[in-house]
């Protein structure tokens, strides 16, 4: 037979199964011959009767389906959602009744049947629920049902038994019910009620989506946006002028759908329950369930891989699903990586925090986790163990006596690697001719989505690839391929698995892949090799002992396959040994027991954290007495407390030039300049800015401005003086510029400030992983060399890393700006009111501590005349100020109170010139406080972990609240001061 020849007749054979729809060629001259005819040409044999399934069978889960998810498996009970109804399948083949407690595992006895949904369980070992049951509201795009209307108010429900149903069965303690979409279009108000009264029998709640939702969200932005986005196959090219339309419209489909999904969860919502949301259908759910209760406990589990970021920042949508799915208390991926790259977009892409737990963003922590999936393992051990399964052995066995079987299994889908697996083979045979007839592969290949064409070109390929090589390494009696179209029987495939001695699996990207677990839980006996594509979730877990391949590298393939054919009893004991354990100890019972118990441990760990953040500022309270006292004083930062955000909409670092030039908010003006009028009222702008920022912002109005966290002072119709402690020690200073120089020379779109008193590295604007790698090289040059024995604090914010001399921090010049501002005011009246308002670093977080009357205080011994004592750590190195030292920051004491000195120095009128401020009482500032726990609010901004007392989210919360206390006083005031009502147009009350 030439080559042509055969190829041909394989290609029309394999044509055949494909049915005219699917790839409309020339029928076979034997249309219901086995797919294994042509090798010899003989009748069907019983083999060939076992491998197209007597029984019921198992359908493979389609392939780009939007809810086809990763976890591609060749079994119905340990399929993924996908395989749970949650996905369209090939036409034909029947469904198990869901009221077949056995599932969809073939027609054979032998199995247990299954518990329903709601059977009985034992309790939580980790919570403790022993005796009572948690609600758990399982959504998922589809619900684990396909649904067949019988007349108008009469439907017929089958089971498609997976993965999720599977191991949701084995959770113990929970009561779980499923919310997706069945599936079809209901239109009528009678068939939806008759379905959603069928479907509550079976614990299942409709979500009833119409047809242009459908194509639009499922069809469209799923389908042809998300998923290949996710399997690294890129947005689809479109050169039409519609595309950004299309976009847009699919994306408002998707957040439309996931609204609908949302208000069916809202109407069986029990306080409680515990909310699963399921893979990238339903990203935009967890922040509509947030927006409707905040205490509502929600998880997210994606079963498809997660991009690296700099794929998924191509997404238009970006930043919106991101910070969508951070709604959620918990978010699960299958692998590290894929939390690894999920952590990283929201830190590269939102300019968000990333740690060990998860993502923080201003004090709320979104866990993020891996729990790789598993497969129900006894089920195919006791599978082994049926007649059934027994006869498929022996027939296989007989069927291909002294020839070595290899074993693929997949969907016929382009992330499936298929096409290379097959010239790997060919490769594999070309270099080992000695193999040829000595060994078979066998490839399950069932075609999905044959109505799209890139599937239509995938399939032709391969039949083609199949029939080159058996028309090339052929022979009459035999061939090196066996390519099966259709699904198995289930005791079949368990079967063809217990024989295999080598299975491959090539997926050029996966979420997980079960078919290598399925494969390793019926290899008990036999022990045969796992050649396992390192594109594939599971190779993180059985990577150790599969043989690990690159599926692009067919020579690496290729030489992995006569590895594993070649390999020794004992190493193939070895690796068997390893996965094999994997397999039996990590259920999907497991899986999910392990998702949900930590759901709950995440929920009550963040209550827990939630009692340490500070309440949000009693805006009332604190103005109500702001207009019982009689000498206010107003502490407000300026950086993230005054000015104007900055929108950046997602880019790489944010728009750097507007950010880096400080603006004052527009709206505050007016209201400041009223509560500055007020001559009651002192207002200081503290901040670690330099002095001609504050110049260039508040230069108009009546206030004080302390620039350089504090060090400079002076009031805007003065001049600028310094309260530095004497003696300061600014040796450090060149050698710290050389090292600030030369990092920000080789870190781009950094940046650092030189100061009077500090040196401030900036890299907000970089690339947020290389930044920090940046950091921790700064640190250790400048610990090992120029401030290694000199008296300085390295203070570390988010982005930033500081070096100031010791004693440099709001709290300690505090005392020293308000002696300055007691003795230029003449102020005999005690302040008794204090508003301390600012986005503080934790270092200068001890100006809180300063006002505060009822944090504990010590008295500091203070000899005259002496500077400002500096603080040491006990190995003489200058104590470190970063932002995760903040226990220690927190028991920073203020100075002692000390009464009014009995008289002052004539000498302290002079503040023109720097360190006059020596020349008064330096406790003269405190002396004039007269404070109580109800006329004292410090206040944070936008930092939940702080020493301050109340909290406000971001500075347009800081302008609301200026906004209503400069109403309060012009009341007192007689009206708006001269000037000011132009600006002070503000009469869209808060």
């Amino acid at each position: 037979m030439s080559t042509d020849a055969a190829g041909s007749n394989i290609i029309s054979r394999r044509r055949s199964r494909l049915g005219d729809e699917a790839m409309p060629t020339p029928s076979s001259n034997a249309p219901d011959s086995s797919p294994f005819s042509n090798d010899g040409g003989a009748s069907p044999s019983a083999i060939e009767r076992v491998l197209r399934g007597s029984g019921r069978r198992h359908h493979l889960p389609t392939a780009a389906s939007p809810d086809a998810m990763d976890t591609d498996v060749a079994e119905p009970a340990a399929a993924s959602l996908a395989d749970c109804g949650a996905q369209s399948r090939p036409e034909g083949g029947p469904h198990a009744s869901m009221d077949d407690a056995g599932g969809g595992g073939g027609g054979s006895g032998g199995h247990a049947p299954r518990p329903p949904l709601s059977g009985p369980r034992s309790g939580f070992r980790r919570l403790g629920l022993r005796g009572m049951k948690q609600r758990l509201l399982v959504v998922a795009n589809r619900l684990p049902v396909s649904a067949n209307r019988r007349g108008e108010d009469q439907w017929s429900l089958e089971i498609s038994a997976g993965g999720l149903v599977s191991a949701l069965l084995g959770v113990k303690d929970v009561d779980a019910k499923w919310i997706g979409w069945a599936g079809v279009n209901v239109p009528d108000e009678v068939g939806q009620q008759a379905l959603t009264n069928a479907l509550a029998e079976k614990r299942c709640i409709p979500v009833f989506l119409d047809e242009e939702i459908v194509h639009q969200y499922y069809n469209g932005y799923c389908n042809n946006i998300l998923w290949p986005l996710f399997h690294y196959l890129g947005l689809p090219q479109e050169d039409r002028l519609a595309t950004t339309r299309n976009f847009e419209s699919q994306f408002d489909a998707y957040k439309r759908a996931n609204q609908m999904f949302a208000d069916v969860v809202y109407q069986h919502y029990q306080e409680g329950d515990v909310i699963w949301c399921h893979d990238y259908h339903l990203m935009f759910l967890p922040r509509c369930l947030k927006e409707h209760d905040i205490n509502m406990k929600v998880g997210w589990f994606l079963h498809t891989p997660f991009p690296s970021s700099e794929i998924y920042r191509t997404l238009p949508s970006r930043s919106e699903l991101l910070r969508s799915v951070l709604c959620a208390d918990l978010v699960g991926f299958h692998t590290y990586d894929y939390a690894r790259h999920f952590v990283s977009a929201c830190t590269r892409i939102l300019g968000l925090e990333g740690t060990p737990e998860g993502v923080e963003d201003q004090g709320k922590l979104t866990r993020v986790a891996a729990f790789p999936i598993g497969i129900d393992s006894d089920r195919f051990k006791r599978a082994l163990d049926i007649d059934a399964a027994k006869r498929h052995v022996n027939e296989l066995k007989q069927r291909f006596a002294g020839r070595k079987v290899m074993l693929g299994v997949d969907r016929l889908d382009m992330i499936k690697g298929i096409p290379q697996k097959i010239l790997a083979f060919e490769k594999f045979l070309e270099e080992n001719p000695e193999w040829i007839d000595k060994v078979v592969l066998l490839q399950i290949a069932v075609p999905t989505r044959t109505d799209v064409p890139e599937y239509q070109k995938l399939t032709s390929q391969v039949h083609e690839i199949v029939g080159r090589i058996n028309g090339r390494f052929g022979t009459l009696s035999a061939v090196p391929i066996h390519h099966l179209d259709r699904s198995l029987d289930f005791h079949a495939l368990c079967a063809l698995y217990a024989v295999t001695d080598v299975a491959l699996v090539t997926s050029l990207r996966d979420g997980m892949n079960l078919v290598s677990y399925e494969y390793v839980a019926c290899q008990g006996s036999k022990k045969g090799v796992l050649i396992l594509s390192e594109f594939a979730g599971a190779a993180q877990s059985l990577g150790a002992g599969a043989i690990l391949v690159n599926p692009w590298n067919i020579t690496e393939v290729a030489d992995s396959i006569k590895h594993a054919l070649t390999m020794t009893s004992d190493e193939r004991e070895k690796r068997h040994r390893h996965n094999y354990a994997h397999v039996t100890t990590h259920t999907a019972q497991d899986w999910a027991e392990t998702f949900v118990c930590e759901l709950n441990d995440t929920v009550a760990e963040a209550l827990m954290r939630t009692r340490q953040v500070p309440p949000d500022l009693p805006s009332r309270t604190a103005i109500q007495q702001y207009l019982q006292s009689k000498n206010r004083l107003l502490i407000l930062g300026f950086n993230s407390t005054l000015t104007e955000p900055v929108e950046s909409s997602g880019r790489r670092g944010g728009d750097q030039i507007k950010e880096m030039e400080l603006k004052l908010h527009p709206d505050l003006k007016g209201p400041l300049r009223a509560l500055c009028e007020d001559e009651s009222t002192t207002v200081i702008v503290l901040s670690g800015s330099d002095r001609s920022v504050l110049d260039e912002n508040f230069g108009e109005f009546n206030l004080w401005l302390a620039a350089e966290h504090g060090m400079f002072l002076r009031p805007t119709d003065g001049e600028w003086m310094t309260t530095m402690p004497e003696h300061l020690n600014m040796d450090w200073v060149d050698s710290v510029k050389h090292v600030f120089e030369y990092f920000t020379e080789r870190t781009p779109r950094s940046h650092f400030e030189h100061r009077e008193t500090s040196f401030v590295w900036n890299y907000k604007y970089a690339d947020v992983e290389f930044g920090r790698l940046q950091a921790r090289d700064m640190l250790q040059h400048l610990w090992t060399g120029p401030i290694s024995n000199a008296a300085v604090d390295v203070v570390q914010g988010s982005r930033s890393v500081e070096v100031r001399s010791v004693g440099v921090t709001k709290g300690a010049a505090i005392d020293r700006i308000l002696g300055e501002i007691v003795h230029s005011k003449s102020m005999v009246t005690p302040i008794d009111y204090v508003l301390c308002i600012g986005h503080f670093l934790g270092k200068d977080e001890d100006i809180y501590v300063f006002f505060d009357p009822e944090y504990p205080s010590e008295p500091k011994v203070k000899p005259d005349g002496a500077s400002v004592s500096v603080d040491r750590r006990q190995n003489g190195r200058p104590s470190n100020g970063r932002s995760n030292s903040r226990n220690s920051q927190a028991r920073t004491q203020k100075p002692q109170v000390a009464p009014p000195p009995p008289e002052r120095s004539s000498s302290s009128s002079d503040h023109s010139t720097a360190n006059n401020n020596s020349h008064h009482d330096w406790r003269e500032g405190s002396s004039v406080l007269d404070l109580n726990g109800d006329n004292y609010f410090s206040c944070a901004v936008g930092r939940k972990r702080s020493n301050a007392r109340y909290l406000l989210n971001s500075s347009e919360d800081v302008v609301s609240f200026l906004k209503e206390m400069a109403e309060s006083t012009t009341p007192r005031a007689g009206g708006l001061p001269p000037g000011a009502a132009a600006d002070y147009m503000f009469l869209d009350r808060q």
